[in-house]
């Protein structure tokens, strides 16, 4: 082998160039923004941007949008791009409810992850053993994903009590979990509205009052996803996988194998996430609830930078901005007006200390009409309410851009033997 040769062959460093933050300093951020936030509220009024219920709803609606992005996690760092998250969810919406109404809600959820298998399994066929691009591939099972409920359902649902051809029989729910005693304290300490205290006891009662067991499940998968790719010689192989497929076949690693795995995995993880919206969030499957959650866990996973923690802030920011319009709506927004436009103003001073004047120039500017906004103003129009969470995931993915690294080798072309 030439030397050239051996030096494409040779995996590529994964360092990219950025200190890590250490504990304390994330610890410190985290306390700035609850300040921040804390602040906010006190100015605005807005009682409930931080209460029990509001942070309670935020994590069930950042439930799904997680699992679908940690689907995407797994798949991409194993080199398949997987845009088929999207037909995913609908496969583990349909089984699930449909075994769900059946034979019960923990039978439901094991459903969904097959459904959600079978779609990335099909995805790892088109991809990885017929070499058809990725984005081609995803979008065909999105499609095919929806034809397929549909025709389904004609024949599950339609003449069952409670069902019709764009719906299922309602399904039993899975047990929810309270902490006796500190639930009540927190909701209490809470509502006496205290500056930092009252969010944090907000915070932290939403984490233990009213938690569906499927919830306690998908949060456990983040730090198990983490542990299983970061730490373990098989999600060593696999990340090889995603960044030099050639150099990790030449080091005895089956490609193959790894990214079939991982893009089958990332179906089930998706699945999950649909059977969560059938039996947890709504308790019924309907045509087109997932609502193109498939597509903002993708996004979720881009803004986390290809991680478990940052994905799951992605997933949680999306949650929290869309259970705004839920309790207080228009209030909430509008006090989320305020809370930008200082976030702008602190990244005024960070690209001056950068020395991007341009950049400084135009946040200033954006913040000022945003002060604007909330100042001559009591509520926001409905319609931008409901818009909010998409605006939110597209400023977001805008401002973090820069920083993002993908897997070297997502998306690209590999053929077996190629490194032979």
């Amino acid at each position: 082998m030439s030397t050239s040769k051996s030096t494409a062959a040779r995996p590529v460093p994964l360092k990219g160039g950025r200190r890590t933050l250490s504990l304390p300093v994330v610890l410190l951020i985290i306390a700035g923004a609850l300040a921040l936030v804390s602040l906010v509220r006190l100015i605005s009024g807005a009682n409930d941007i931080t209460s029990v219920g509001q942070v309670a709803g935020a994590l069930e609606l950042a439930v799904p949008i997680g699992l679908a992005g940690l689907g995407g996690l797994w798949a991409e760092r194993a080199g398949v791009v997987n845009i088929g998250l999207e037909g995913m969810m609908v496969l583990g919406t349909w089984f699930g409810a449909w075994a769900g109404f059946q034979w019960g809600p923990w039978m439901g959820v094991l459903f969904g992850i097959l459904g959600g298998c079978l779609g990335g399994l099909l995805h790892a066929v088109i991809t990885v053993t017929f070499g058809v691009n990725h984005i081609v591939s995803g979008v065909a099972i999105n499609i095919l994903a929806v034809g397929i409920t549909r025709y389904l359902s004609n024949f599950a649902f339609d003449g069952v009590q409670g069902g019709s051809s764009k719906q299922s029989p309602r399904v039993d729910p899975i047990d929810k979990i309270t902490i006796p005693g500190l639930s009540d304290w927190l909701q209490d300490l809470q509502q006496q509205h205290w500056f930092l205290i009252s969010d944090i006891a907000g915070i932290l009662g939403g984490l233990v009052t009213g938690l569906s067991l499927l919830t306690v499940v998908a949060l456990l998968l983040i730090p198990a996803t983490w542990w299983i790719l970061w730490r373990t010689p098989f999600g060593l192989r696999l990340r090889s996988c995603g960044e030099s497929p050639v150099a990790a076949e030449t080091l005895g690693v089956n490609v193959y194998k790894y990214k079939y795995i991982a893009v089958t995995v990332s179906g089930g993880l998706a699945g999950l996430g649909g059977a969560f919206l059938a039996i947890v969030a709504t308790g019924i499957y309907q045509e087109g609830q997932t609502g193109g959650r498939g597509y903002i866990g993708l996004a979720a996973m881009i803004f986390g930078n290809w991680m478990p923690g940052g994905m799951a802030l992605g997933a949680g920011l999306f949650g929290f901005t869309d259970s705004l319009k839920l309790r207080g709506g228009a209030e909430n927004v509008h006090a989320m007006l305020l809370l930008l436009a200082i976030l702008l103003v602190i990244a005024v001073f960070w690209q001056l200390y950068r020395k991007k004047y341009v950049a400084a120039v135009i946040s200033a500017a954006v913040s000022a009409l945003l002060f604007t906004w909330y100042s001559l103003t009591d509520q926001v129009p409905s319609q931008f309410v409901d818009a909010a969470p998409y605006v939110t995931t597209l400023l977001v993915l805008s401002l973090s851009a820069q920083r993002l690294r993908m897997p070297k080798a997502d998306g690209v072309p590999y053929r077996k033997g190629e490194g032979k």
